[in-house]
């Protein structure tokens, strides 16, 4: 058999708003049977009236008053049990927002008491101290090397660096190579024109 499912526990605030609407519903039913009473002494009223029985016709109109002033003590007291609920049903609202503010305040708090001066303090010298380290490193490397080493070593960083601005920089389009050999163009023959006379240069 599987386990059983455990009910909701139900709180005294619960139980309190649970009795005052069953104490509305109650209250909203008998306005209903009052009304029905109503409706039937005016009904009786009238028909004594008809008969000449006026006597029994004040008689009904007297019960329907009183019926009448029921109603009325019912409607104010309708009225209080539905402000009792609301005012109920917003103080559990109150209660659980203040409940998730005091949660919300104690991380808070948590969260400074991770975050205090002495914890900066430390991350900031732990940090500087894995710098200076990194920089006794870098020195203890470069004296192990010759100066061709270095040199070959800036050499190479340098050629690091120009592919990755070469991945990063877009190559120019370059327009296409001819195809066929280029051809010289043809030089035109110089005319003489008519008329025009030779003149013999001296030696």
């Amino acid at each position: 058999m599987g386990a059983k499912q455990s009910l909701p526990k139900i709180s005294k605030q619960d139980e309190a708003i649970l009795t005052l609407k069953i104490q509305r519903d109650k209250l909203r039913s008998y306005q209903k049977q009052i009304q029905v009473v109503l409706d039937r002494e005016n009904v009786i009223a009238k028909q004594h009236l008809a008969s000449g029985q006026k006597d029994r016709a004040l008689i009904a109109l007297r019960r329907r008053k009183y019926q009448q002033s029921l109603l009325v003590k019912t409607d104010t007291q309708l009225e209080t049990l539905e402000q009792l609920v609301s005012t109920i049903e917003y103080s559990l609202v109150e209660i659980s927002v203040m409940h998730g503010i005091s949660q919300g305040t104690e991380v808070l708090k948590e969260i400074h008491k991770e975050l205090n001066v002495e914890t900066v303090e430390q991350l900031l010298s732990e940090t500087q101290e894995a710098q200076a380290y990194q920089q006794e490193i870098s020195e203890l490397l470069a004296n192990q090397l010759t100066n061709d080493e270095e040199d070959a070593v800036q050499d190479e960083l340098r050629e690091l660096e120009a592919a990755l601005l070469g991945e990063t920089r877009p190559i120019p389009k370059l327009p296409n190579a001819p195809l066929s050999d280029p051809v010289a163009p043809t030089p035109e023959p110089v005319r003489e024109t008519q008329g025009e006379e030779r003149v013999a240069i001296p030696a």
